[in-house]
């Protein structure tokens, strides 16, 4: 009886497990809303703005976007790693005065400001991640108390030693060219001017992937965001992380101010109020999760890259630019609907 029961079971079929389709797995991807989503945000006003057809206007939007989605990477990681970061737009422009400030008010060279400015960027954010582990707050009203401080000193500061609400012109000191050759220089491709930026927007994305999807410290990442007290019960070092986390954003707000300072010479120190929204919504839109342990770098720069194609689809559309904010705000929402939808029905296997 037991050898029958044996050669029955041996006769069964075996059940074959095969490789999901590539569409499928595709969908799987956090950013495969955000591609979506940029597809018909180009057609769109590809369609509607004659202009956008022109190759000098999409390098255009390439630079829009990349302006938005080199912190956006970095705040993407942040996000992943389940905080947020609300002072990221004004620490741009608190990187930015800082750097021409100590250049011209103190030690009179450039490159000593601009170094003086990273390590001042990199200490805020290291500020944020201590301060929030510390005292155990939620990240976004740690943030928030540091967007206010921000703000109020790089006005109150700037009138200080300036005597006036912008820095001076920084385009005669010694280095400069260099400095811009290094942060804000252009780059000719049939005939249109490419900045640099975008370039250097591209690596970000590169770099943070690569991190995410084939370092350990990637996976400590997405363990923190999605578990953090499991993370932790294994071995994962949540609090350097976390910090670590912070100080990347602190970076990217850096490497984007040197930038704007030696594209434009000066700084106006009530800009940047606002950016880190941006951030933000492109990082959503690109698929991360405000509940952490989800999402990817290409899907920040997706994301960015839409509300790039916005900015100036409406303008190149000669619509009222202040609809931007509606569209804005309107496409956040939409995307966010529409990622959840596409994840859960990936997770069920459908």
């Amino acid at each position: 009886m037991a050898q029958t029961t044996e050669s029955a079971v041996l006769a069964r079929p075996r059940r074959q497990y095969q490789a999901q389709p590539f569409w499928k797995r595709a969908l799987k991807r956090p950013e495969a809303g955000a591609l979506g989503g940029a597809i018909l945000v180009f057609v769109f006003f590809w369609v509607m703005a004659p202009p956008f057809r022109q190759f000098a206007a999409f390098t255009t939007v390439l630079y829009q976007s990349a302006s938005i989605g080199i912190p956006a990477v970095a705040v993407s990681m942040l996000m992943i790693g389940g905080e947020f970061d609300l002072s990221a737009g004004v620490a741009v422009t608190t990187s930015s005065l800082a750097a021409s400030i100590f250049a011209t008010e103190v030690a009179g060279s450039l490159w000593v400001g601009v170094l003086f400015a990273l390590f001042f960027s990199l200490g805020v954010g290291a500020f944020n991640g201590w301060l929030m582990i510390r005292t155990k707050l939620p990240s976004f009203l740690v943030t928030l108390g540091t967007f206010l401080m921000l703000q109020g000193l790089n006005i109150a500061i700037t009138k200080l030693i300036t005597g006036n609400v912008a820095t001076q012109d920084i385009s005669g000191m010694a280095s400069f060219d260099t400095l811009k050759t290094i942060f804000a220089s252009n780059i000719t491709i049939g005939g249109a001017q490419i900045s640099i930026a975008i370039v250097y927007w591209a690596i970000f994305v590169a770099v943070a992937t690569w991190m995410l999807l084939r370092t350990r410290v990637g996976n400590w990442i997405y363990a923190v965001g999605g578990q953090g007290d499991s993370a932790r019960a294994v071995g994962v070092p949540v609090k350097t992380v976390k910090i670590g986390l912070f100080m990347g954003v602190g970076f990217s707000c850096w490497f984007l101010a040197m930038h704007l300072l030696f594209a434009y010479d000066t700084v106006q120190s009530g800009a940047g109020i606002g950016q880190e929204l941006l951030y933000i919504a492109a990082s959503v839109v690109g698929g991360c999760l405000l509940t952490g342990g989800y999402g990817s770098a290409v899907g920040s720069a997706l994301g960015a890259f839409i509300f790039g194609m916005t900015t100036e689809g409406v303008i190149y559309a000669d619509w009222d630019p202040d609809w931007f904010q509606f569209f804005v705000g309107a496409t956040l929402v939409l995307a966010t609907v529409v990622n959840t939808w596409i994840r859960m029905r990936a997770t069920r296997g459908k």
